[in-house]
C-alpha cells in the first residue's frame, strides 16, 4: 500500500484543548505517538494532516506495521439535531471567531465530551 493510500484511510483524529499552553492538541489514537498541536482549530487540523503524513511515511520507510483504522461501516457519520435558535447563533458566532466551519466546531465540542464517558 502506498503513502497516499494510507493517507486516504479513515484514521480517527482527536482534538482537545491544551489547558496548559493554550491552543489545541491533536492525536490519532490508532497511530501510536502521532500527535501535534495548533493555536487555532484550523491550524491544529492542518498540522494534524502533516503529522499523520510524516508518521505514515516514517512507518513505511522503517517497515513498521501500520494498524488498520477502526471499522466504522455501521455509522454514516451524520445525524440531524434540532437546537434552539439562540444556541445556533452562539455556535455560528464562535465557529467564525475560531476560523472554522460550524460543523468542525461542533465536532470539536462533541469529541471533547467523549472524554468523560
Amino acid at each position: 500500500m502506498t503513502l497516499n493510500e494510507y493517507m486516504e484511510r479513515p484514521y480517527r483524529m482527536e482534538i482537545v484543548p491544551d489547558s496548559e499552553e493554550g491552543g489545541y492538541a491533536v492525536t490519532f489514537p490508532e497511530l501510536p505517538g502521532c500527535m501535534t498541536c495548533g493555536e487555532t482549530l484550523e491550524s491544529a487540523v492542518s498540522n494534524a494532516k502533516d503529522a499523520k503524513k510524516a508518521w505514515l511515511q516514517a512507518a513505511l520507510e522503517e517497515g513498521q506495521e501500520i494498524p488498520n483504522p477502526n471499522e466504522l461501516n455501521d455509522y454514516s457519520g451524520q445525524f440531524k439535531l434540532r437546537i434552539p435558535k439562540s444556541l445556533h447563533r452562539q455556535l455560528s458566532e464562535q465557529s467564525k471567531r475560531e476560523g472554522v466551519s460550524m460543523n468542525q466546531y461542533c465536532l470539536y465540542l462533541l469529541s471533547g465530551m467523549t472524554r468523560f464517558k
